[in-house]
């Protein structure tokens, strides 16, 4: 079944993953694409309307991304955001300037004209500005919709063409009803059904998986999270017995998680699960370096060929199951102009060129929180749904420099004995995801009557809901101060906790 879609065109906008998920928070589909593919994303989506994000550029620049003719081609209704209202009226004959100041945060919106993009809603409302430039004169066929004081011309269309424009941001959340203005015009505007949900998603899973793999053979890469248990049932419930999941114990695995793991997945769920023991196999390659996407690379690139090499065992498989989220395609594509490549991921970035398994990703189109919504429409408890994130490459990116056996003990024994704290506070559930950092520096302590000079353990702890933004999260003081006390007193070579106080942007959730 094809849903109604939406098409989102990145500009580069900090905001663009917003619109993205107040979209499908609404139950309708969307995908958002770089701007410089709009014309194959149209022929892939076959959307019902398209949305221009904001972005960091001016549009009169030379160099400056544009839509190009097929969307005005397209004939679809078009929702211009900020940089995208510029970009309309550039393309319609109106004139755009640098503003004579630039207008950010908190503003009075004053409607002219509700008409469908603003239906419902009161004649005066709050939203959120972030722009420098602004539309000079209007092109030919446009009104003006409403106004702030610095904004003439804050919301524009032409409703014979539905072409509308807004210079605020309705997707973030200081636009309190910047979520009915984007269901105005996904419903209203473009017709769109809001059909789309978990269970219904889960139906086209299964029916796609088994499309795809036919009477084929799919080895998994399982590693216990939310993601790849998801993944798991999916394939179990798509396949049955044709789906072989492997736990590949890499050797940078939490302490005693290879084992717990296993009783979860293969003893309580039923998933056909085979423990596989490569650690000296990624650690010999990893002596020496320390380069954080050297080890991306070289985890990713040996964790496939573990793979290759059990799929060989098999004798037939021909597919190979990842975990992909919506996140890690947006954060490890590089778009031309908007935005630039973070870092690569384990699950996107880190793939044999000479690859002989085809991927199988049935959760390549969900963000985090989907993907828990998912796990519950399977019927998954809410102790698997909610565990926290685990990157693919493990430990290794969380210890900056060289990764040795000594210091994974370091950092298992830390981050345990960190993760145990908030659970007996009862804040687990409260926090996107925390971990331990083990840190290339030592620091001068004393410990008894003896000078001490000793590892760094960071915490981080996060609040987030789509793991593409994230706040540092709070941690009361007394929970600190007994993580501290337990991680000195009882991990050998560590005499200093810090805590991490940065959020993402402009820091990243992972230190590596």
């Amino acid at each position: 079944m094809r849903h109604d879609s939406i098409l989102i065109l990145d500009f580069g906008s900090q905001y663009s993953h917003l619109i993205a998920r107040r979209l499908r928070e609404l139950g309708v589909y969307c995908e958002l694409h770089a701007c410089t593919r709009a014309e194959e994303a149209l022929r892939e989506l076959q959307p019902r309307g398209i949305i221009l994000s904001g972005g960091p550029y001016s549009v009169y620049e030379e160099g400056a991304p544009h839509a190009g003719p097929a969307v005005w081609d397209s004939g679809l209704p078009v929702l211009g955001i900020c940089y995208g209202l510029q970009e309309m009226a550039l393309a319609f004959g109106g004139k755009v300037t640098a503003g004579e100041h630039r207008e950010y945060g908190h503003a009075e919106l004053t409607l002219h004209h509700p008409g469908a993009l603003f239906g419902g809603l009161p004649s005066t409302l709050q939203v959120w500005m972030s722009h420098g430039d602004k539309v000079l004169e209007l092109p030919e066929g446009f009104q003006d919709l409403a106004r702030t004081a610095n904004s003439e011309h804050a919301a524009i269309g032409d409703l014979r063409r539905n072409y509308y424009g807004i210079q605020f941001h309705p997707e973030v959340s200081h636009t309190p009803l910047g979520k009915t203005i984007l269901k105005n015009f996904a419903c209203t505007v473009c017709g769109c059904r809001a059909d789309w949900s978990m269970g219904s998603f889960m139906e086209e899973a299964i029916e796609r998986i088994r499309a795809q793999v036919g009477n084929g053979t799919v080895v998994g890469a399982i590693s216990g999270g939310v993601d790849s248990t998801v993944c798991a049932v999916l394939l179990h419930k798509a396949i049955g017995s044709r789906f072989h999941g492997f736990l590949v114990d890499h050797g940078l695995l939490r302490l005693n998680e290879a084992a717990q793991v296993m009783d979860r997945l293969r003893n309580r769920l039923g998933i056909n699960l085979t423990l596989v023991d490569a650690g000296e196999l990624f650690l010999s390659r990893l002596q020496g370096v320390t380069d954080p996407e050297k080890k991306r690379k070289i985890i990713g690139n040996t964790f496939i060929e573990v793979f290759e090499e059990e799929a060989r065992k098999l004798g037939n498989a021909k597919f190979l199951l990842q975990g992909t989220l919506y996140p890690d395609v947006i954060e490890s594509i590089s778009f031309k102009g908007p935005s630039a490549t973070i870092k690569s991921h384990h699950n996107v970035g880190g793939l044999l060129e000479n690859m002989n398994l085809q991927l199988v990703e049935p959760l390549r189109e969900l963000f985090k929180d989907e993907v828990r919504a998912l796990g519950l429409a399977l019927g998954l408890g809410e102790d698997t749904v909610y565990r926290m994130p685990f990157p693919g490459p493990g430990l290794a990116i969380r210890i900056l420099g060289e990764v040795t056996r000594e210091r994974l003990a370091i950092l298992r024994q830390a981050d345990a004995i960190y993760i145990q704290e908030l659970r007996d506070a009862g804040l687990y559930r409260h926090i996107g995801q925390a971990f331990a950092v083990l840190l290339p520096v030592k620091s001068v302590g004393v410990m008894g009557d003896s000078r001490t000079y000793e590892d760094v353990i960071a915490l981080r702890a996060v609040q987030t809901t789509d793991y593409m933004t994230a706040d540092w999260y709070p941690l009361p003081p007394e929970v600190l101060r007994r993580a501290s006390n337990r991680i000195i007193n009882e991990v050998r070579g560590v005499n200093r906790v810090v805590f991490d106080i940065s959020s993402k942007p402009p820091s990243t959730i992972e230190w590596e």
